[in-house]
């Protein structure tokens, strides 16, 4: 059978969300490729940005907040253990102290890696699915009660594809994606009411560091890579008003790759 035609890669559009200008978001995990691109984006938005990951990545985010800061935007670098109530809490109080306000949380932190489950152990299981969730949790719920106490605000969590269609060799992680896919839409039930929206992005393959140039994959019906920019305009699309009425769902962002039955015709997955 002919492998079917491919439509070349489109320059990544920039969208804007004029009411996130001036708006105060916290985006956790800054270091990595995908919070890279979403920082980037809501900074472009006219967006405060707190800028949080683990203090062993203090280089790392002093070095992007130094480029957000040159390029005029208003950033703060919080280096903080989001696995402990105590470290989100500082978390909080540092952007409070800075911003005064938290409009807009995106829980991206994560730790990586996991087992094929015969092999997982209580400390593999702790890390990988018990302890993600706890990076969600504690920040979550420090910034759901200040919201609901002043207004409301939005909440987005970064999922993956790994929640609805399972890695090999990766059990714990998927079950914490999966979890997090389920907190969305309770979250989103118990803090509608109080004028809080809450919602996920499940991110496929990723490209390399906030690549804008997309990178080629077989597998995808794209035909390449997601790059962590286009994580970034979903998150602020669900941060904005635009998405008023957008509470509860996950949007994946995978080129289509959990649309297909296998990859096109081909292709090889390696």
């Amino acid at each position: 059978m002919p492998v079917p035609p491919r439509l070349p890669p489109t320059p990544q559009q920039e969208a804007r969300f004029p009411d996130l200008v001036g708006e105060v978001a916290i985006v956790t995990g800054v270091a990595g490729n995908i919070g890279t691109g979403i920082a980037r984006c809501l900074a472009r938005q006219g967006m405060r940005v707190v800028l949080v990951d683990h203090p062993g990545k203090e280089r790392e985010g002093r070095a992007f907040a130094d480029e957000l800061t040159a390029a005029g935007h208003a950033v703060l670098w919080v280096a903080g253990d989001l696995t402990t109530a105590t470290g989100a809490a500082a978390v909080f109080a540092a952007t409070l102290g800075r911003f005064a306000a938290v409009h807009v949380l995106v829980n991206n932190a994560a730790m990586l890696g996991s087992k094929s489950f015969l092999d997982v152990d209580e400390a593999d299981w702790s890390q990988s699915c018990e302890g993600n969730l706890r990076i969600i949790y504690h920040l979550s719920l420090i910034s759901a009660r200040w919201m609901a106490a002043n207004g409301g605000g939005r909440i987005v969590h970064i999922s993956s594809v790994g929640g609805a269609r399972a890695h090999y060799g990766m059990a714990g992680y998927d079950a914490y994606k999966g979890g997090l896919d389920a907190l969305t839409r309770a979250m989103a039930c118990d803090l509608g009411a109080h004028g809080i929206r809450v919602n996920a992005v499940a991110p496929g393959v990723m490209a390399g560091r906030d690549r804008s140039t997309p990178q080629p994959v077989g597998f995808t019906p794209i035909a390449r890579a997601t790059t962590g920019g286009e994580i970034g305009l979903a998150v602020a699309f669900l941060a904005s008003a635009s998405a008023a009425c957008i509470t509860g769902q996950v949007l994946t962002i995978d080129g289509g790759m959990t649309a297909q039955l296998h990859p096109p015709y081909g292709t090889t997955i390696h």
